[in-house]
């Protein structure tokens, strides 16, 4: 974990409107977190200072179906930014595994299916 920086806390109200149990905890990110996002996502690298924001307030929760033990944040700001967050089981942390750009007919849809969640 010496490689890694606290960004949040997960918080229960996660848990109660997606119906899951993530453990309520510290959110890291990995120094290699802006590398990804540098490589994957260039249009996003300078919200990255707004993870902890996104974090204690998002727009949306959810959950991604294919990805167990994770949840979804989405904020609104000239752009809307999802973040990724997994619970890493064998050490028992949760980390910021991505930042990406999201478009606004995706959040409908995921709003419409259930995936997503007002916050």
């Amino acid at each position: 974990m010496d490689k890694l920086y606290k960004v949040g806390e997960y918080i229960n109200k996660y848990n109660q409107i997606l119906n899951i149990n993530l453990p309520c905890i510290s959110i890291y990110a990995s120094k290699g977190l802006r590398k990804h996002i540098e490589t994957r996502h260039n249009n996003c690298v300078d919200y990255i200072e707004k993870i902890p924001d996104i974090i204690k307030n998002p727009d949306f929760v959810g959950t991604n179906p294919k990805e167990p033990n994770s949840i979804e944040l989405v904020k609104i700001y000239d752009n809307n930014i999802q973040i990724g967050i997994k619970l890493d089981i064998s050490k028992n942390y949760l980390y910021v595994a991505t930042l990406f750009d999201i478009k606004e007919g995706k959040i409908k849809r995921r709003l419409n299916s259930g995936r997503l969640k007002p916050f």
